[in-house]
Formats: structure tokens, C-alpha cells, sequence
């Protein structure tokens, strides 16, 4: 293969707080003409600051210090001038944002945006740039160019403004794709749309496209090779197939082994303990020792070489010198043929008591003159004790059930009913507060959710002040600490600020907030969407520890279906406010009937390489329903399992061989 781009030994380093951080330590990375290479590892490790190096997009304060960056006769590393980068970025080498809102401009609209950067990059004059522009927004799966060239971002939904920046990216046919997390802000069926995307793009332009991401089953369905980044270094790369079958290195063991997919229901996952390094503080030795239970002692006195495993397998790891052959474990399979047993014992539901029951309940608003339905007709109970997930795409009305039940989304019909009394009404003062002690929410962005300017203390305390839940200092006091250690942080914490803590810190602390106030019911919005996939595994056993050890019930939020599958159980589908289909989680998994469940199972990547790369995204068209005669309803297809269909449908269904 021929070679592309080759960085070298690069450290990169920032000016912080009056100090030099270095946070790239002599990384290396090879491109190949054509290929797809996944960058992955947590949140800090260095993924975007090395690869922005690329592009000369490193922040005022960073610099290469050393090392090489080697594409088309010039060392990248070396570029300082920003007329020499203008030939370089876009032009040559594009990248695409995480947040697609961030990227674009809103004052201007899309059209022009693509037209400006095939002006500046090409010197079109204006008619023949807008046409080529119109043409590309044609090929990113934008429909109706005509009318869409002339609306602004704010026009459009998430996923057609990730197709909006992929567009102005490829305007130049650049010969290097650099994707930086771009599908993690969106839905599993628009994010399978954007990956389908991009490799057709690639294969039509003969592209070299390099992802970041944390998610691995990304990583599974679109790379050749993979990289793995700690502590700003590549500590391993090889083969897709190898890292996910024969991964060597102890923290790339520990990222596929904390995945929900290996997980057995009713265990907790394995979850990588600690935290990354502080890179003020010097790295001796290998930098996962720390985290790492299987820990040498010259691994925390030498930094390990990089070990050949095969022609195109790497690992920077001791466990592969000679001398400790004896201690290396069996290679990691993954994804072994047989998948783990998720079943558990069925639930009862005919002889438990619900705690939260919907009855009919809708939500209307009104935009521009016309009536919007975000909920519309959804039955439902929740049961003392279980963990009900509500799965759907983004404005499906998950979020919306949630805040009704918080009587936070006002009402527009139905019930809404807690321990047997109707809630969605008015409720006097007293009524009120106990509700709200009672029920508690969970949010999706930790940092978003806490006050910046408060210290953790008032944070986890805000909810006893309100509620005049102490009768002292000291008993305050006492029930912060107690809601810290159940979440698993220390008490000393609480003289911090919010960003002092990693993301997995922030989500323990809105986590503790909710403790505090003894609830029964908890509603996690997206708890864990914006986390890591080893920091997703500590907070799906904190709320699995927690409902054990206090007896929670829990109202799920999701749209991660893997993770759904192992923390619920029961699980609602819900579509354009509608459920569309309710059963058991391994009944529904098993059993899918509706052809939207089937399409958000199918959009789900798998983060195994083996099965990723066969499957076909279903997608689901709500016209295929012809309801004009034999209208839909809510039917129980399979015992405890219920579905939105007509009689045909319903029948069809029925007859389905599983």
C-alpha cells in the first residue's frame, strides 16, 4: 500500500497555567492511500489534539515541540506560516467536527458556505461555485437542493447539518478525511445514514479517511486498521480484526472487555478502575501502570518499546518482552461465536403493584399556528423495583414523557399516576414538595447540569436546602457524605468546582445530587451517551449497585440499545411520540416485531468486525403502513408483548418464524 502521511516521534505541547503540558509524547501514526484508519481511546488521551497537527487547527497556546509529520515532500510539523497552511487544510486534507453547529456558520446560509469554500479554494466565479455546490449537497443525500441552498443551519436537524459539514469537507476533494467524533452526538439510524455516507463518499473519491471516536462499534463497521491512544500515545494498532480478536495491550483489553455486549445480565461489567494520568505531574514508566491490575514493577520504573506482534500488529506493552512470556494472559476474544446469556428471570407484571402508570397521557404544543403532538396517546406502567428504558431517536418524546412525569412538560390529556394518585394536575404546595423528593431526574450532559460556580458541596447539598431536609449542620454534613461514598467518591471532593472532575466524575456527582433526597424514582435521561465506553461500564454498575442496595425504579432514556439491552427490564419503543412496541428486554431483542424496533436493532453497530461489516441498515419508512381502512392499536402479539398494529400487520407478525 502506498503511504500517505506518516507522523513520526510528534510532542506536542501547551502553555497552561504558567506551565509546559505535555500532552502528545512521541506518537506515531501511518496513513495508506484509500484506507480507513480508527483513532480511539478516552476522552483526553490526545486523539484530537495530535491529529489537528494535521491541520494546523492547534490552539494558540499548543506547539510541536518535536518529532515529524510527513505528507506530500513537506514536514507538517514544521509549517508556520498560515499561507502555507491554506494550501494544506481543506484543500488537501479536510476534517469533520463533532458538533456541526459549532462548525457552521448561522448567519449564513448553507449553500453560500460550501460556495465560499469552493471560491476561495478553487477560484470559481460565483454561479459555476454555486452549482458545483448544489451538486454536492445533492450527493451528501440533501434532497430539494433548490430550496435547501438557501435556508440556514438552524433549519435543519442534527443529522442533515453533519451532512452540511461533510459536504463543505469534500467541496474540494480532498485526498484526507479527518472525522472527529462525527457521529456521536446523533441517533443510531441517522448515524448508520452519516457512516453509510462517508465510505460511498470515500470509495467515489478514493479518499483516506481517518476516524475518531470512542465507539467501537464504529471502529467494528468502517476500519481497516486501528489505532489505540493513552496518555498521548499509540499504544497499539493493527489490523481491525486483530485489535477486536488478539488485542495485546492490558488497556485495549480493558476497552472491549468493559463493553455491554460481554456483559452478563444481572453482573456487573468490567470497568477500567482510576483515572488517566494528570499530565502535570511526570509519566514514569508505562502510563496505564496505575489502572492496570496486572502491573509489573518495571512498569512503573520503564517506559515499554513497541513489541511486533505480526507484520501489522504493534503493541507498547512489557507483557510482550521474552521475559514475561509466562505472565501474558490468552489473547482477548472479543466477540466470541457463542454470544454471552442475557436471559433472566421474567417479572411478574400481572401480580406487582405499578408505582408509575401513564394512561393515555399526550403533549401537545403549538408552533407556528398548528398544533404539535410531542406525546401523543402512550400507555404505560413502571413497576416498584424494575428499570423501564424508553428507546426512540431523537424528538421520538422520551424526553418529553420524562419532564411530564417531573411536571416539568405540561399536560394536554391522560394521566399520569405515582403510588395510585393522579399527579398531572394541580397539586397543593405540600403535594409538590413530596413529589419532587420523590422523584428525581438524571441528566444527559453533567456538566451542562451542575452550577460551574458552585463547589460540590452545595451542588449534592442544593436539594436539602430547598427542602429544609436537616435539622442541623451536621446532619447536612452527614447526608452529603453518605450520597458521595454510595456513588464512589471521596468526601474531601466536595471543596471542589465541577471541572476539576472528569466526565464519569461530574455524572457521580449529578448522581449524588439525586441520592440526597432519598428518592424512589429515578428518571436517567441519556445518562451516559456523552461518556466513554470504560466510563459508561462504572455508571451502568453504580445504578445497578444502587437500585440493589436502596430499591430504586428507574425510568431509562436511551438510545444506545446496547446498553439498554443489559441494564433493563422491560423496554419501550416509542416513535414520533407514539409507542409503537413494548415487551421484556430479551423477549424484544429476540422477538422484534415492529418494523421500527427492527430498524433501530439493525442501525445499532455491533463492535465486532466480523459481523459489523455483512450487515445492512433496515431503513424504516411509516408510509409502509396503510392505515386508511384497518386502523391500528395496541395488541399483545406474544404473551407480555405488545405492539401498534393493525389487524393485517398484527397477524403478519404472528406468523413470523423466530
Amino acid at each position: 500500500m502506498e503511504k500517505i502521511l506518516e507522523a513520526r516521534d510528534v510532542v506536542i505541547s501547551f502553555n497552561l497555567r504558567g506551565q509546559s503540558l505535555t500532552v502528545i509524547r512521541s506518537a506515531s501514526l501511518e496513513l495508506y492511500k484509500g484506507e480507513t484508519l480508527a483513532l480511539v481511546g478516552e476522552s483526553g488521551c490526545g486523539k484530537s489534539v495530535f491529529t489537528k497537527a494535521f491541520v494546523g487547527m492547534l490552539d494558540r497556546n499548543g506547539r510541536v515541540e518535536s518529532g515529524s509529520i510527513q505528507y506530500a515532500g513537506l514536514d507538517l510539523a514544521r509549517l508556520t506560516a498560515e499561507s502555507d497552511w491554506l494550501k494544506i487544510r481543506g484543500k488537501r486534507i479536510a476534517m469533520v467536527f463533532q458538533d456541526p453547529m459549532t462548525s457552521l456558520n448561522p448567519l449564513k446560509t448553507v449553500g453560500e458556505q460550501i460556495r465560499e469554500v469552493i471560491t476561495w479554494h478553487h477560484g470559481k466565479g460565483k454561479d459555476a461555485a454555486r452549482s458545483e455546490a448544489m451538486e454536492i449537497l445533492r450527493r451528501v443525500g440533501i434532497e430539494d437542493t433548490e430550496a435547501r441552498y438557501k435556508q440556514y443551519p438552524h433549519e435543519f436537524s442534527g443529522g442533515m447539518r453533519q451532512r452540511v459539514v461533510i459536504a463543505c469537507a469534500i467541496a474540494c476533494r480532498p485526498e484526507i478525511l479527518i472525522c472527529d467524533e462525527p457521529t456521536t452526538a446523533l441517533d443510531v439510524t441517522i448515524q448508520a445514514q452519516i457512516l453509510d455516507l462517508i465510505q460511498s463518499l470515500q470509495h467515489e473519491m478514493g479518499m483516506t479517511v481517518l476516524y475518531i471516536t470512542h465507539d467501537l462499534g464504529v471502529v467494528a463497521k468502517v476500519a481497516d486498521r486501528v489505532a489505540v491512544m493513552y496518555a498521548g500515545q499509540v499504544i497499539e494498532y493493527g489490523s481491525g480484526r486483530e485489535i477486536f480478536k488478539d488485542a495485546r495491550h492490558p488497556y485495549t483489553k480493558a476497552l472491549l472487555t468493559s463493553l455491554p455486549q460481554l456483559g452478563v445480565k444481572g453482573q456487573p461489567l468490567t470497568a477500567i478502575q482510576g483515572a488517566p494520568p494528570n499530565f502535570f505531574r511526570p509519566i514514569q514508566g508505562d502510563a496505564f501502570t496505575p489502572r492496570n491490575p496486572d502491573a509489573m514493577r518495571i512498569d512503573a520504573v520503564y517506559e515499554p518499546p513497541l513489541f511486533k506482534v505480526s507484520d501489522t500488529h504493534y503493541a507498547k506493552t512489557w507483557l510482550l518482552h521474552e521475559k514475561a512470556a509466562a505472565r501474558v494472559d490468552a489473547p482477548i476474544a472479543a466477540f466470541p461465536s457463542s454470544q454471552p446469556d442475557h436471559s433472566v428471570v421474567s417479572r411478574n407484571s400481572t401480580a406487582a403493584e405499578p408505582l408509575v402508570s401513564l394512561r393515555s397521557l399526550s403533549v401537545r404544543y403549538r408552533l407556528g399556528g398548528k398544533d404539535f403532538f410531542a406525546v401523543n396517546d402512550v400507555s404505560f406502567d413502571i413497576y416498584k423495583g424494575e428499570t423501564f428504558s424508553l428507546v426512540g431517536e431523537s424528538g421520538s418524546g422520551k424526553t418529553t414523557i420524562g419532564r411530564a412525569i417531573m411536571k416539568i412538560a405540561p399536560t394536554h390529556a391522560g394521566d399520569i399516576i405515582f403510588h395510585g394518585k393522579k399527579i398531572n394536575r394541580h397539586l397543593d404546595s405540600r403535594a409538590t414538595r413530596e413529589l419532587r423528593q420523590r422523584v428525581q431526574m438524571i441528566f444527559q450532559d453533567p456538566m451542562a447540569s451542575l452550577n460551574e460556580r458552585a463547589k460540590v458541596d452545595y451542588i449534592v447539598s442544593e436539594g436539602l436546602y430547598n427542602y429544609h431536609l436537616f435539622q442541623n449542620e451536621e446532619e447536612r454534613r452527614s447526608k452529603v457524605k453518605a450520597a458521595m461514598e454510595d456513588v464512589g467518591l471521596l468526601y474531601e471532593f466536595v471543596s471542589r468546582f465541577s471541572h476539576e472532575f472528569s466526565g464519569g466524575q461530574r455524572q457521580r456527582i449529578g448522581i449524588a445530587r439525586s441520592l440526597v433526597m432519598e428518592p424512589e424514582f429515578i428518571i436517567a435521561d441519556e445518562p451516559i451517551s456523552a461518556l466513554d465506553v470504560s466510563i459508561r461500564a462504572q455508571i451502568i454498575n453504580l445504578l445497578n449497585k444502587l437500585k440493589q442496595d436502596k430499591g430504586l425504579t428507574y425510568l431509562f432514556i436511551a438510545h444506545d440499545l446496547s446498553v439498554v439491552r443489559f441494564i433493563s427490564d422491560r423496554i419501550g419503543v416509542i416513535h414520533r411520540g407514539r409507542l409503537v412496541e413494548l415487551a421484556e428486554s430479551e423477549e424484544l431483542f429476540r422477538h422484534p416485531l415492529h418494523p421500527y424496533t427492527l430498524s433501530l436493532m439493525s442501525a445499532a453497530p455491533m463492535p465486532d468486525p466480523d459481523t459489523e461489516r455483512g450487515r445492512l441498515f433496515i431503513k424504516y419508512d411509516p408510509a409502509s403502513h396503510n392505515y386508511s381502512s384497518d386502523k391500528p392499536g395496541w395488541h399483545e402479539a406474544r404473551p407480555g408483548h405488545f405492539v401498534r398494529a393493525n389487524i393485517k400487520e398484527l397477524e403478519e407478525y404472528q406468523c413470523r418464524e423466530h
